[in-house]
């Protein structure tokens, strides 16, 4: 009797949770849901590295404005009060009064300014690249946000798999539980079934920290403070056409590049433009009271200058080899951009194809594994197969459905670098 009284406390131990099989509880913290494309839109819009690359357009055309200054007229006026000790003169007449204020002014501006006109235009296309490389920033962010989002989903199906394979695991547990207070099953088979109920509990606790991990870093990317949860799968779907100079044109880094390379030729081009001549003028009116002998009243004074440059010690020549170099580099840079960008659409779409169909055989595989079970399980109800059997079965189903998320995520993330591949991405 004693004995038999122990068997009964030791099962009502099992049945309570001594090998951890109940599922984990979920975080109390609620977290807000955002769907794929509001998302993505939020990340670019409040994301402070897409307003820090911003602020270099705003750099930039401040430097212009710079540039353009030294084009345009200029205008000062000065004033002074000279006082002396006495009156100067001879023979009664004043030739430097004791107090004197003189007026002053000066209009100036360059007539022939032709590497400086250069500068401006050079300028102007340092804005237009800091524009495209903004676009650049926001992909950038786009593509983040958007693995962050497919993350969650990801991260939340394993959890849907390992919940379905805790619920099985419980439910034999119960059955072998059953069979041993019973007394027609054997303690051994029933702490199998606790094992594997419990090993499905530490994999569910640990995919539901995943998720709750994948939130946060969508989180962090919204700029929100706390985590966000993903809503609905995305619908990513492939372009109807893969025709090289569609994509060349909408891809962000190539049409950057292309930028970076026509502004690098033209300060080439503009180089010879310093050994152009310079020329501006200078008019300086003044109005001086008291007026003396040698200061009229009012006077003005109009100069033109000119400069030539003859000999700068090979600066110019210099300035033309380096920019250059520039050229060659920057053209080197392009290509290299684009080899990449082709195998990445090459690659991108192959991996499509690849991953849909073998997310299609590990769906039949899940299938085929789930029947397995439920055969497996039927078998050893009525004594025809030992719950060892029915283990490996729960185990082969339960890593199957792990194969087809891992499949699913594949074929999305495959699509979603088509998508960038082809700078589609953010549309």
């Amino acid at each position: 009797m004693r004995n038999r009284a122990l068997r009964r406390a030791l099962c009502a131990m099992l049945c309570a949770g001594c090998f951890g099989f109940a599922a984990p509880s979920a975080s109390a913290q609620s977290t807000s849901k955002v769907e794929f494309d509001e998302a993505v839109k939020r990340a670019i819009d409040r994301n402070p590295t897409v307003a820090i690359a911003a602020a270099n357009i705003v750099r930039a055309e401040q430097v212009l404005q710079q540039i353009r200054s030294s084009t345009l007229p200029s205008v000062s006026a000065t004033a002074s009060s000279t006082t002396l000790d006495g009156t100067r003169g001879f023979e009664g007449t004043t030739t430097q009064p004791q107090h004197q204020v003189t007026l002053g002014g000066n209009v100036s501006m360059p007539i022939l300014a032709p590497a400086l006109w250069a500068s401006v235009t050079q300028q102007r296309d340092q804005i237009e690249i800091a524009t495209l490389s903004v676009n650049e920033v926001r992909q950038q962010i786009g593509i983040a946000t958007a693995q962050a989002y497919l993350q969650v989903i990801a991260f939340k199906r394993q959890v849907e798999v390992n919940q379905r394979a805790l619920d099985s695991a419980n439910a034999h547990l119960d059955y072998a539980t059953k069979r041993f207070e019973g007394g027609a099953g054997s303690r051994l088979n029933q702490l199998r079934a606790a094992q594997v109920a419990s090993s499905d509990a530490a994999r569910l606790e640990n995919a539901q920290h995943a998720v709750r991990r994948a939130q946060e870093a969508l989180g962090v990317l919204l700029v929100e403070n706390g985590p966000i949860d993903a809503g609905a799968e995305p619908l990513l779907e492939a372009p109807a056409s893969l025709d090289e100079a569609s994509w060349t044109a909408a891809r962000p880094d190539l049409i950057t590049q292309a930028a970076v390379t026509r502004a690098a030729e033209r300060t080439v081009k503009d180089t010879t433009k310093e050994w152009f001549p310079n020329a501006g003028f200078s008019f300086d009116p003044a109005y001086v009271a008291p007026a003396s002998l040698f200061s009229p009243s009012g006077s003005w004074r109009l100069s033109f200058q000119v400069s030539q440059p003859i000999f700068e010690g090979g600066r110019i020549r210099a300035n033309r080899a380096l920019r250059t170099v520039a050229v060659e580099q920057s053209k080197l840079s392009f290509t290299q951009i684009q080899i990449q960008a082709r195998s990445d659409v090459r690659l991108a779409d192959e991996a499509v194809k690849s991953f849909e169909r073998a997310l299609a055989f590990a769906r039949t595989a899940a299938q085929q594994a789930n029947e397995v079970v439920r055969i497996s399980t039927s078998a050893f109800e009525v004594g025809a197969t030992t719950n060892l059997e029915v283990i490996d079965a729960q185990r082969e189903a339960r890593d199957a459905d792990t194969l087809v998320t891992l499949a699913e995520d594949a074929v999305r993330r495959a699509k979603l670098d088509l998508l960038i591949a082809v700078g589609r991405f953010p549309g």
